[in-house]
Parts: C-alpha cells; structure tokens; sequence
C-alpha cells in the first residue's frame, strides 16, 4: 500500500501536526513500509496462538506486606526541599 502527500496531509491534520513538504514525502514513504509491514503480518497463521500482552515471561518481585516500624520523620525528609510540621511542603494547584 502506497500513501500519497495528500494522504499523509490528511493524517497530519488528524494529528494536528504541522508538517513541512520535504516531511511529507520522507513520511509519505515510511508511513507506506510501516504498512506493508502491517499486511504481512495479517498473512501469518495465528490460529493455536494465545494472545499475549509480554514477548517475554514476567513475574512481578513484590516483597511480603508485612507491618514494620515507620522511618523516623527526620530522615524521611532529610532531603525534603521544604517540610513543615513533619510533612513534605508543595506549592498550592489550586487557589483558595
């Protein structure tokens, strides 16, 4: 599948991307290789494949929730820019 500029204009208006004529035809190509490269995958026999969200297998490392003795303030804020009160100090989102 080819695209042409117009094409690639029209997906940058889409995108509200202002893209330059020299953009265009350097995008026009490659958005062009990105999909024959789509349709060639659409020709593989997937049938029997588990959908997957990972290429890999992943295991989360999560430690035990187990209780424990709370950090001392004065070193939980040690490299705080601003505390006060044994609380971290932000500036205020919001007025009022």
């Amino acid at each position: 599948m080819s695209l042409s500029k117009k094409d690639v204009e029209y997906v940058a208006a889409l995108a509200r991307l202002h893209v330059s004529e020299e953009e265009k035809e350097s995008l026009s190509h490659e958005l062009s290789r990105i999909l024959e490269h789509a349709s060639e995958l659409q020709k593989l026999d997937l049938d029997g494949v588990e959908p997957t969200s990972h290429v890999g297998v992943t295991q989360t490392v999560i430690r035990k929730d187990e209780p424990r003795e709370s950090m001392p303030p004065e070193l939980v804020l040690q490299n705080a820019p601003d505390a006060e009160d044994d609380q971290f100090k932000v500036p205020a989102v919001m007025e009022g």
